[in-house]
Order: C-alpha cells, then structure tokens, then sequence
C-alpha cells in the first residue's frame, strides 16, 4: 500500500477522475510491480479487501483466476464501481474463471445496469470466440429493444455485442447494422483521430475492411 501510495500522481489522478476511476498510479507502473510481485493468491485478497482502487487493480494483476469460487467473484463485481477495476475483473478474472458461462447467464438477467453490463462483455466474448449455442438473433432481439435507454455503462456493452455481432457473424450483418443505424447509439461520441469510432456501423465497416471480409 505504501508502494501504490508512493505512485501515485495528482495529475493522473485528476484524468482517471474524469472517467470515474479514483487512482492516480500509472499504470504501466502497476504492470511493472506485478511483474515483479508475480501471482500470489492471499496477497490478491488482502488488497482487494482493501477497498482501494489502486490496491484492486493491483490484485487483479497478481491473482489466481481459477482459484476464486463462484459466490466470491458474484461479490467482487458487485461491489465494483470503478470501471477501471469493473473492466479489469471481467476480462482479466471471470473470463479465466470455470464460472464464467454460470455467472453470464446470471448476471445477464441482473437488474443492476453495472452487473447486467458484466453479462454482456461476457457475451460478446463468447461472441467472438465461442459461438456456438448463442441465440444471435434472441440477442439481437434483445439489444434493439433496451440498448437505446439503457444506462451508460450497459449501453455502452451492449453496443460493444452488436458491433462484434455485425464483425464477426456475416448473416447477421445487416440486421447489426440496421439496428446501429436505427437506434443511433454513440453515433456522435467523439473520437480522437486515427482511433475508430463506438457507433456500430462505423465500428463494423472498419473491422470487416480490416480483416479483408465481406
């Protein structure tokens, strides 16, 4: 803790702050410490229990995947409200986890937004690498329905589904469009330049241009 306390930076702090996450430690710099501190179970634990973000992100670096049951990692992402940490935990931990398809199932039909968003990155992974026994269309379904005045946070990851629907699923294609352009979701969020734009179509254009596909 005095490590991350030592790393930390106000000007950091200050942009992560923007974007709903309270640490100011690079990250690269928390890369390098867990490089170092390499995995260690009861040492993960014990700065998640922490509360501190920093300590979290931290703990997600040098954790055992595998190792958290299912109830525990249902906790960990419930009380997870930095998207930084909420990111980090999704991708880097339930993802690993043998809990995953239980946990997505679950969380999908959550009525918290924050939770109902974990069910949905887990979805567009299996999206993209584990298609097979997904409903595209159901979710399809799904998605035009609520994705237009869900919060930010689910919206956002639903509309992370659609695009890698539309990417990857070339019959399904045109419907992921369609509902892109229909519902017009993240159509005007600005975009640096040389980066790709969030809005579905756009998204899906560059990614199958990219990949050379039609």
């Amino acid at each position: 803790m005095a490590e991350l306390a030592a790393l930390d930076d106000p000007k950091a702090r200050k942009v992560n702050e923007r974007h709903g996450d309270d640490h100011g430690v690079n990250l690269g710099r928390l890369r390098a410490l867990a490089k170092r501190l390499k995995t260690q179970q009861d040492l993960a634990l014990r700065l998640w229990e922490t509360g501190d973000t920093a300590a979290r992100l931290l703990a997600l670096l040098i954790c055992r995947p595998k190792a958290f049951e299912r109830e525990r990692l249902d906790r960990m992402v419930r009380e997870t409200r930095a998207p930084k940490v909420h990111d980090w935990l999704v991708n880097y931990v339930v993802k690993k986890s043998p809990h995953a398809e239980e946990l997505r199932l679950a969380w999908l039909a959550d009525p918290d937004p924050v939770v109902a968003s974990a069910g949905w990155a887990l979805t567009t992974a299996r999206v993209a690498k584990q298609p097979e026994g997904l409903d595209l269309d159901a979710l399809l379904d799904e998605i035009e329905a609520g994705m237009k005045d869900a919060p930010d946070r689910l919206q956002w990851a639903m509309n992370h589904c659609l695009a890698q629907i539309g990417i990857d699923h070339p019959g399904h294609r045109a419907r992921a469009v369609g509902i892109g352009e229909r519902l017009e979701v993240l159509k005007d969020y600005p975009t640096a330049p040389g980066c790709t734009s969030p809005f579905a179509p756009t998204w899906i254009a560059e990614m199958v241009r990219r990949q050379g596909t039609s």
